[in-house]
């Protein structure tokens, strides 16, 4: 019980900043956030708090005393704590206080993943520095991707509604669609960056552990393939200029691969099945 009142806490506190966010940054058309530097400075300090009560519930949920626990559960609540990092660190840099408002809500259901969807066993070899190298890149790899996602898809809809001559309120507190397009290129790049030394670190992990390197199963089957994809997306951006949907029919695909290659299977081993 104790345990569960943390979780509702924090839950709170994401769903509170996630309708703080959409009142002040996009639900008034054609103001101005009435937020100064010292205000938005205080916000900017304020995500910290649940933040950092839900990396305490993520700690205490993965690291057990019989091992490393990381089910579908906490795989997913960590990948979307991993997203929220990134948001309000790009916030450093980019205006991305709109951008906030459309993963707070997610970050406030997935508090509760751990406690729906808790692993039955630790994961085996934990002691490998190797494998807890890769665990930690393909966390980054997922949330980065995870955030090129939500962001292309946003795109899609500011394009669609731009060629149709009327951009609701909310789309207006936006930035403009070439600042979204090349902010979505960085991210993906350097999502790529860190899924190709997934893919590397995997090798290390297999060949250490097991003699052998990319065993084949579904996950290295998925994820080559969505390494390719985003391989592709980024060649062709470089050299045709791609753009507009056929950058959001990639990015989904290379991210629906992700998907499959990890959570997908994870969720169908653990929650459907029963096994670890």
């Amino acid at each position: 019980m104790p345990d569960f009142v943390f979780y509702l806490i924090t839950s709170l506190m994401y769903a509170a900043l996630a309708v703080y966010f959409w009142r002040t940054r996009w639900a008034v058309a054609g103001q101005a956030p009435a937020a100064g530097a010292g205000p938005k400075t205080l916000e900017h300090l304020v995500v910290l708090v649940p933040l950092m009560l839900h990396a305490t519930l993520l700690y205490d949920s993965v690291f057990a005393r019989d091992g490393v626990h990381l089910g579908v559960g906490n795989a997913v609540s960590i990948i979307v704590w991993l997203t929220v990092v990134i948001y309000w660190l790009g916030n450093l840099f980019y205006n991305t206080e709109s951008l906030q408002t459309m993963v707070m809500p997610v970050a406030a259901v997935c508090v509760f993943l751990p406690l729906l969807l808790p692993a039955a066993h630790a994961l085996p070899n934990t002691e490998l520095a190797a494998f807890r190298i890769h665990l930690l890149i393909s966390m980054l790899a997922y949330s980065l991707f995870t955030i090129a996602s939500l962001h292309v898809l946003l795109m899609a809809l500011l394009e669609r509604r731009l060629h149709g001559g009327e951009l609701p309120a909310a789309l207006q507190k936006l930035p403009p669609l070439l600042t979204m397009e090349t902010l979505l290129f960085r991210i993906i790049t350097a999502g790529f960056v860190l899924l190709t030394l997934t893919l590397a670190t995997g090798i290390l992990y297999s060949e250490e552990l097991f003699g052998k390197a990319l065993p084949f199963n579904h996950k290295t089957v998925f994820g080559i393939l969505s390494w390719i994809i985003f391989a592709a997306l980024l060649g062709g951006r470089l050299f045709y200029g791609w753009r507009g949907r056929v950058a959001v029919r990639w990015t989904l695909t290379g991210f629906l691969m992700l998907v499959l290659a990890y959570i997908g299977s994870k969720f169908v081993l653990e929650v459907i099945l029963g096994r670890a």
